[in-house]
């Protein structure tokens, strides 16, 4: 940061001449930084030095990864930049620069990097699309990639699971978007309409985006799966396949799975930003932080007893397919019985023995079969009775 606050510095005193007495060591440290600047220029091009490299690739990129870019002076929004003038009001004492992308590539991210001179150590970690909720410090900044879980499609119960990368230091914000459906422009607008605490300074952001994850994602996200269960425990005691049920109650829990290692994972890192050491933009900000650990450890417990309540429901659908079985199990054993009862007769009169008085008998055939109907009728009703058919 050091080379290029210089740059601008020394560029502002040409422009602007000089308005203020500065030390000689002050001077001495100026002439260095130009002469690493022109090093550094040599070696990248001979028109070109790195932040006009990085603007000139964000131009020929276009606006479609940045969102927002603006700075902030004592609380009070001070102007929406462009992207090449970020590096001028990071080099000014109380500015704030809060810039703001969505789904940049590896090569867009690193154009924009350049001018807040992120450590090479967070650039890798924020720029990748796949990373994992995460905690790093180095120096005086800070790196939170947050899991954010989000209903997909109105035609599909998917979960939409994203990240949001948060990189903090004393004097900006940079947060990358990767798969999220939701924006955060309505929490730039609530930190613009509440400069006594924008005061406080980058911070506050970062609770201010993190707050916004819990309440505008994990909370409707774990509404929604609530209503989804009680749904399926109303279709387990219908007249309905109970595989279906089990598929249901299975997909539920992978979902609710899925939403429990976003909030641990983001219990963890608001854990680190109160109480005890703290990075150095938290400090001061112990009780935000704190309330954002509350409320992602009242939804883990919500969590908790709604996983409780699957496996309660789970375990009803599996001795309800249980039940079915010994229904049907009573059910063919009824029938067996009504039919072992003609085949028994027909079996005894059909042996063909010479002395059977029966055979020779005029009422004989219709007795046997008479036989056959009234002990059939008999199990029929009994088991009627006892509701095995």
């Amino acid at each position: 940061m050091g080379t290029v606050a210089g740059r601008y510095a020394a560029a502002e005193r040409s422009l602007k001449g000089p308005t203020t007495s500065y030390a000689g060591s002050r001077q001495n440290q100026e002439g260095a930084d130009r002469i690493g600047a022109s090093q550094r220029e040599k070696r990248l091009s001979p028109k070109y030095n790195t932040s006009q490299l990085a603007s000139t690739r964000i131009a020929q990129w276009g606006s479609r990864m940045l969102i927002n870019c603006a700075v902030y002076e004592n609380g009070q929004k001070f102007a929406d930049i462009p992207v090449e003038r970020i590096s001028e009001y990071l080099a000014r004492d109380g500015c704030l620069v809060w810039a703001a992308l969505s789904e940049p590539s590896p090569d867009e991210f690193d154009a924009i990097a350049e001018h807040f001179d992120l450590h090479p150590l967070l650039a890798r970690d924020a720029r990748q699309v796949a990373a994992s909720p995460q905690f790093e410090e180095v120096d005086d900044c800070l790196l939170a990639i947050l899991q954010t879980v989000e209903r997909g499609s109105v035609e599909s119960d998917e979960l939409r699971v994203g990240y949001l990368s948060i990189s903090v230091a004393k004097n900006y914000v940079l947060t990358v978007r990767f798969g999220t459906q939701r924006g955060f422009a309505d929490i730039r607008a609530r930190v613009e309409r509440e400069p006594e605490l924008l005061q406080l300074g980058s911070g506050y952001i970062l609770y201010a985006l993190m707050d916004a994850v819990v309440d505008g994602c994990y909370f409707p996200v774990l509404q929604v799966l609530e209503r989804e269960l009680d749904r399926i425990e109303e279709e387990i005691f219908k007249k309905r396949a109970v595989r279906d049920n089990i598929e249901s109650l299975y997909n539920l829990k992978q979902k609710l799975v899925t939403l429990k290692h976003a909030v641990e994972s983001m219990i963890q890192t608001s854990g680190r930003l109160f109480g005890g050491r703290v990075p150095k933009v938290a400090a001061g900000l112990g009780d935000y932080f704190r309330d954002v650990y509350e409320h992602l450890a009242q939804i883990d417990r919500l969590i908790e007893g709604v996983l409780e309540m699957l496996t309660t429901a789970v375990q009803v659908n599996l001795g309800l397919i249980n039940l079915n079985a010994t229904e049907v199990t009573k059910k063919l054993a009824a029938w067996g019985a009504m039919i072992a009862v003609p085949t028994m007769i027909g079996g005894i009169y059909g042996m063909n023995f010479e002395n059977m008085p029966e055979l020779k008998w005029t009422f004989g055939y219709p007795m046997a079969l008479s036989a056959m109907v009234i002990l059939d009728l008999g199990l029929f009703f009994w088991f009627r009775r006892i509701q095995w058919l």
